[in-house]
């Protein structure tokens, strides 16, 4: 069974799927009430599962008339360009979640397979890496950095 947040993300990545304009604006008391949740829950929803490492942008205006507007990030065609995308959300350091993300908006992208999706994973965990969190996020960023060269570039030699 899912919980609130997964049918909370689902309606929202619905809602932008059937957007002409490729985002929605929406109020985050009235999605509360429609769901039956606090409106903390929505901010939630949208803070974990609507990031740039994931392929969304979100904007949001407060106030009596605000709104969060949330926005699916096109995604480019050619690799080159997606490959430097995707540097540039990696950085030189990359915490573990922000590394997951990455993975799930490759695998949601047809970039890599859910096999793939699985050995990064492993590759990038925590238990990984018996550093310091200021070393692990660098060794995780270079490891992420290479998987991203050969996924984009080295694929079938």
């Amino acid at each position: 069974m899912k919980n609130i947040s997964d049918i909370i993300e689902a309606h929202l990545k619905r809602s932008i799927q059937q957007s002409a304009a490729g985002m929605i604006e929406v109020q985050r008391s009235q999605l509360a009430e429609l769901f039956q949740c606090v409106p903390s829950q929505i901010n939630y929803v949208i803070s974990t599962r609507f990031t740039v490492e994931k392929g969304y942008m979100v904007e949001s205006k407060r106030g009596g008339g605000g709104y969060i507007r949330i926005k699916k990030v096109a995604i480019p065609q050619n690799d080159e360009v997606y490959f430097h995308r995707m540097l540039e959300l990696v950085k030189d350091r990359l915490a573990q979640a922000a590394a997951e993300d990455i993975i799930d908006q490759l695998l949601e992208e047809g970039k890599i397979t859910s096999r793939e999706a699985a050995l990064m994973r492993v590759s990038i965990g925590r238990e990984l890496f018996p550093f310091p969190a200021s070393v692990r996020d660098a060794v995780r960023a270079k490891m992420m950095k290479n998987m991203l060269q050969v996924i984009f570039f080295e694929r079938g030699k």
